[in-house]
């Protein structure tokens, strides 16, 4: 019985710290799906993916390009978990529709997805966790990771087109009717999308400014369909078992990672400011990451170190690192729910041989950045 009430003792302190200090970020999951979905009611993706046809003028690497700049647009202005939950089935739509094949734009997505998340605090959730820690403002965050964020697209970029250049170089026909869609929700869609990203940018907390952005939508969608953001519908919106799942993984941390952390401590407590320390703190995240998940990965590892730079190459490491297993981040296992929906198969050991190309060059180009800013 007193073992018993001391882990219930235990397991108590665990999830009310874990709490207190990440109920901001789960409150900002929630509400940015809500815009997500709200977005995606009005039309916003379907309408920007033919745009993105009709702009590409029949090239598919024209194509590729313009729905990798919709994945990064979208991830850094409304997070990582948005680009796989809207713009994956879009982009699907669009192989679909048009006949193209699929392995590149699956891949741009979920890897832009990951890669894309490094510049702004709100476009990943390690992101958000690490803001209060380095003392950063939204604006100096930027200022620090433009550059790491810049070389890792480069990488994603040149493997993705390089990868898959065989099946790039083919045309399309040019889709011709945009889709049905209420122009006062897309353009007020567009405007609440832009809020996210600007309110953060200007000094809200992330979930105050995902707040203002779902209250817009909620009062556009209020006058031209109301049925569509009826109370009930709109808690179903929320991703429920994400968030719990997420809650879980703060609270395992929270708990196991007086044991764990010594493990990871040496390759990250480092002060050096050279490259080698940097890429020993990236690759240790970028492991991690793939094998815990990218939440806990982090959580693990922030406590090792005290040095900003150090702790700026663990985000690019658990940022653009976890493209290896399919559990290395919840929106990489959102993606493999999406593409699976869409009737396409998702093989774990083809993801990990694409993934293996492409991560130790990206979070090494992050790192050398970071390095050299």
């Amino acid at each position: 019985m007193t073992h018993l009430s001391a882990f219930c003792a235990a397991l108590l302190h665990a999830t009310t710290t874990a709490l207190a200090r990440t109920w901001a970020i789960l409150a900002f999951l929630a509400l940015v799906t809500l815009v997500a979905e709200l977005c995606q009611e009005a039309g916003i993706f379907e309408l920007a993916g033919h745009h993105a046809a009709r702009a590409a003028r029949g090239s598919v690497l024209g194509l590729l390009g313009l729905v990798c700049g919709l994945a990064v647009v979208t991830t850094v202005g409304l997070s990582l978990d948005t680009t796989v939950v809207l713009v994956t089935p879009v982009a699907l739509a669009l192989v679909a529709g048009l006949d193209l094949p699929l392995a590149p734009f699956a891949y741009a997505c979920v890897w832009l997805a990951n890669g894309a998340s490094l510049l702004l605090p709100i476009a990943n959730l390690t992101g958000l966790l690490a803001q209060d820690r380095l003392g950063l403002s939204s604006a100096a965050f930027a200022a620090r990771m433009w550059a790491p964020q810049l070389a890792v697209l480069v990488v994603t970029l040149a493997v993705l087109v390089l990868r898959h250049r065989a099946s790039l170089a083919g045309r399309y026909q040019v889709p011709v009717e945009p889709p049905a869609h209420d122009r006062v929700l897309t353009g007020v869609g567009a405007v609440a999308a832009g809020v996210v990203a600007a309110g953060t940018v200007a000094g809200l907390a992330a979930w105050q400014a995902a707040a203002a952005a779902t209250g817009l939508l909620v009062v556009a969608f209020g006058w031209r369909r109301p049925h569509a953001v009826r109370p009930g519908r709109l808690v179903r919106m929320v991703p429920w078992a994400t968030i719990l799942q997420t809650a879980a993984l703060f609270v395992a941390v929270e708990a196991a990672g007086p044991l764990l952390r010594p493990l990871v401590a040496p390759a990250v407590g480092g002060h050096g400011q050279g490259l080698t320390p940097l890429l020993a703190a990236g690759g240790m995240a970028a492991l991690a990451g793939n094998l815990l998940n990218n939440l806990p990965a982090y959580l693990l590892i922030e406590g090792s170190t005290q040095d900003r730079t150090h702790l700026l190459a663990v985000l690019v490491g658990v940022g653009a690192g976890p493209q290896v297993l399919l559990w290395g981040s919840v929106a990489t296992l959102l993606w493999r729910d999406r593409v699976r929906a869409a009737g396409h198969r998702v093989d774990a050991w083809e993801f990990a041989r694409q993934g293996l190309m492409l991560t130790p060059l990206a979070v090494g180009a992050g790192v050398a950045a970071l390095a050299l800013g």
